[in-house]
């Protein structure tokens, strides 16, 4: 948010801050969650960069097309775990993972 508007909102008694701030989050939790939507991001990359639709990874993860859209989309549901195993499945390799969450 530019300046500008930041203090034209606090001008009219609106608190800025950020998600963390109004969720009241830790740094762990903050943490945890940009890694979780690092991973979701990197996963629907990769996957379209391979040219291949959601339900053709569902099928390579034995999974459903569904979860496959809830773990691109960031859904708080899907486990770490499931997106790392994704993620191999598409080539990923460890260093790149790595990459992805730091």
């Amino acid at each position: 948010m530019d300046k500008g508007k930041k203090a034209r909102l606090e001008k009219k008694g609106w608190k800025v801050g950020t998600v963390a701030e109004f969720l009241n989050l830790t740094v762990e939790e903050s943490t945890y969650i940009e890694m979780k939507l690092a991973l979701s991001e990197k996963l629907k990359e990769r996957r379209l960069r391979k040219k291949l639709t959601q339900a053709q990874l569902a099928t390579a993860i034995e999974s459903s097309q569904s979860r496959v859209a809830k773990m691109e989309a960031g859904d708080p549901t899907v486990s770490i775990d499931l997106l790392v195993k994704s993620l191999l499945a598409l080539g990923v390799s460890k260093k790149e993972l790595g990459r992805t969450i730091s």
